[in-house]
């Protein structure tokens, strides 16, 4: 039988460049700690265009209910 996994149960982090979420990779899981970036452009730009005293400090993150209908 086939195993299946919910996107949703994985964990997420916010980008320290552009703010946007985004969630764990398999091939980030022996780096998940050290991971900042959602890509590569962001940690290229990191220093050019870095979030400063915005919401990827106090992230709110949205998660959308789910309706049991």
């Amino acid at each position: 039988m086939a195993r299946t996994s919910h996107k949703a149960a994985l964990p997420s982090k916010i980008c320290m460049t552009c703010g946007l979420p985004f969630n764990w990779r398999k091939k980030w899981a022996r780096e998940w700690d050290n991971i900042r970036y959602c890509s590569e452009r962001c940690r290229r730009s990191k220093s050019s265009t870095a979030v400063k005293n915005s919401s990827a400090k106090n992230p709110i993150i949205y998660t959308p209910d789910v309706d049991a209908s």
